[in-house]
């Protein structure tokens, strides 16, 4: 199957954004205590993942303008295949410092792409 770098960088968007809300106002006591959420966001930083190193196969140029696109992607994989050794205080700074930048550029790139 062939993959639309948009379409995949729009995945990514959504996965943010989901994140987002699934945590909103948790704190790291609430998130280890709800292992819904924890298994809820682990997926959709999986999605994020998966979705930029799809563009980084289609046109790893487009994934310019995006900080650590590299790093994101290897987190993906420790979320896939570390799962044991993933740290939930580290997952939660991730998504308060990380996050949304990483979903205002993804959003500039689809503007960009119009």
């Amino acid at each position: 199957m062939r993959h639309d770098a948009d379409i995949c960088i729009q995945d990514a968007i959504h996965a943010c954004e989901l994140i987002l809300e699934f945590t909103a106002g948790y704190s790291l006591q609430q998130y280890q205590a709800d292992p819904r959420t924890k298994a809820a966001v682990e997926r959709e930083f999986e999605i994020i993942g998966e979705a930029l190193n799809r563009v980084s196969k289609i046109d790893s140029r487009k994934l310019e303008p995006i900080t650590d696109w590299q790093q994101i992607i290897q987190f993906r994989n420790v979320i896939a295949h570390g799962y044991d050794i993933v740290e939930d205080r580290l997952v939660l700074e991730s998504i308060r410092e990380d996050l949304p930048t990483l979903l205002s550029e993804l959003r500039t790139l689809i503007d960009r792409n119009g």
